[in-house]
Formats: C-alpha cells, sequence, structure tokens
C-alpha cells in the first residue's frame, strides 16, 4: 500500500511539474465553471458559451509570450493575462469543458493540452501548434473546430511561412535548443503544401451575417514568411452586426472591438482577410 501511495504522489508530481500555473488560476478556471452553472451555459450552442465566457474576461490584461517559460516545453495555464491566441484558446477550451461537463481545474487542463499541442499532446517545443495555421489544420483533425470560410464563398490560400526557422533568436526555445529548428523547418513545409480558404478583406462585409456568434476569427497576413496576424471571436451585437472581441495589443485589455469585424479588418493594412472557424459541438 505505501509503494502504491508513493508512486502516485510521484505520478501527481510529474504531471505538476509539466504544468505552470498559480493559485489564482485554479480560483479563475473555478469560478468560470460557477458561471457556467449559474447561466446553465451547458444547454446553450458551444459558439453561444464561447461568447459569454469571452465576455467575463473583457478587461483582463495583454501581456505578450506568456507561453515562453523556461528551457523545456510546459502546459503554462495563466488566466490573469493574455495574447490573442491565449484568450481564444481558453475561451474555446472552457466551452468544451462546459458542454462536456466536465468542469474541475483538471479537465481544463487537459482540454487547454488537447487543444493548444499537435495531436493534444505536448512533446517538447515543436509539439505546440506556433503557427496558427496549424492550429487550424490540427484542431480541424481532431473534430475540435471546422474551417467554414470555403462554405462562405472563400477563396482558396496557399501560405509560404518560413518566419520562425528564419528568425530563431525571436524564439526562447530556438535559441535555446537551436536542434529544434529543422524539426520547425519541416512543419513549415507541411503547412506549405496544404490548401487553405480565407475571405479575402473587401469581400467580409459580403458574408458578415453568415457568421455566428461565437465564431473564432483569424485575420491572414501579408508580412512575408508569416501566416496569421491576429485571432479572436466574433460577436453578436444587439443590432446584429459582428464585431471583434480579442486580446488587442500590448497596452489594452481585453475588449469587443468599436468597428464591426468587415470595417475593422480593413483598417488593418498588413490583414489580407479571415479564417472563420466554428467551433463543432462535443
Amino acid at each position: 500500500m505505501m509503494r502504491k501511495s508513493f508512486l502516485f504522489v510521484l505520478f501527481i508530481t510529474a504531471i505538476l511539474n509539466a504544468q505552470i500555473f498559480s493559485n489564482k488560476d485554479v480560483e479563475i478556471c473555478n469560478a468560470k465553471f460557477k458561471l457556467a452553472a449559474n447561466k446553465n451555459l451547458e444547454s446553450e450552442p458551444i459558439g453561444d458559451v464561447i461568447a459569454v465566457i469571452g465576455k467575463s474576461f473583457i478587461g483582463t490584461n495583454y501581456e505578450a509570450h506568456t507561453l515562453e517559460k523556461g528551457k523545456t516545453e510546459k502546459l503554462v495555464i495563466n488566466l490573469t493575462v493574455f495574447d490573442c491566441t491565449t484568450f481564444l484558446e481558453t475561451d474555446l477550451a472552457f466551452a468544451r469543458c462546459i458542454k462536456e461537463k466536465k468542469t474541475s481545474f483538471e479537465d481544463y487542463q487537459k482540454e487547454l493540452e488537447k487543444i493548444r499541442y499537435r495531436d493534444g499532446k505536448i512533446n517538447q517545443y515543436p509539439s505546440r501548434l506556433n503557427y496558427f495555421s496549424d492550429w487550424i489544420y490540427d484542431n480541424e483533425k481532431k473534430g475540435i473546430i471546422k474551417n467554414i470560410s470555403k462554405e462562405l464563398g472563400g477563396e482558396p490560400l496557399h501560405f509560404d511561412v518560413s518566419f520562425m526557422s528564419l528568425h530563431p533568436d525571436l524564439y526562447v526555445q530556438l535559441k535555446e535548443n537551436p536542434s529544434l529548428i529543422p524539426v520547425i523547418k519541416e512543419q513549415e513545409k507541411d503547412i506549405n503544401r496544404r490548401e487553405y480558404f480565407f475571405i479575402p478583406k473587401e469581400k467580409v462585409s459580403i458574408i458578415s451575417k453568415k457568421i455566428h456568434n461565437g465564431d473564432l476569427i483569424a485575420f491572414t497576413s501579408d508580412v512575408k514568411g508569416l501566416d496569421i496576424n491576429h485571432v479572436g471571436v466574433a460577436v453578436e451585437m444587439k443590432d446584429g452586426t459582428v464585431h471583434l472581441m480579442h486580446a488587442p495589443d500590448v497596452g489594452y485589455k481585453v475588449q469587443i472591438s468599436e468597428l464591426p469585424l468587415s470595417d475593422y479588418v480593413l483598417k488593418v493594412k498588413k490583414d489580407t482577410g479571415i479564417i472563420v472557424l466554428r467551433a463543432a459541438e462535443p
């Protein structure tokens, strides 16, 4: 019996060592699940759940590079600050847990790992879905989301990503572990072979009424070597227009855009259009 207890303690320690979070994160997580129970969110469409959870984080500070913690890859949970991607992942992970009636902190940890990593498992830095186009591909393959851009009248798009392998000094783990760069290069080649679909920015106004509350929005880039500039969550306003809920940039907080999505994308010169993703009901 003592040996089994000792092994259990070792197992729990190993799990915790592979993750980074604070007591505050646990408190916030439990509060979100309590909010969901009070609002009976489990009976709502998953897009609406995503939107409600996202709105509950409005006012949270933006912080860049929140996942870059040390030389080895660990599951980082930080619910006190966000970048644009961690905000989107957080909303989606909570919504899936709520719909599946799995509402412990451990459930949230497992769901976040499933969404954030290739095939749902951490295996060193390259297992993180660093390019959002790769995030789309992998999470569509897992049945978590669907790229509905083609259905909305989208056009084919082939990326030419290379930014990470050409600028490894900008990424802590690549700088510390240059042996990982060839792995990243192979991932970039895989991305560049795929066909995606997107809505050119000039046509977003035409299809905006077909975007649902809680759809996930990725902004395609004209920056050399990059795929996606920014991501956020679509929210339907009282007047029927669709706006963007997002963690905008350093110095800003999670907010809903003043402009409708169709006008917002036109204002950002480096954005070429959007990819619209719809979460699947678990």
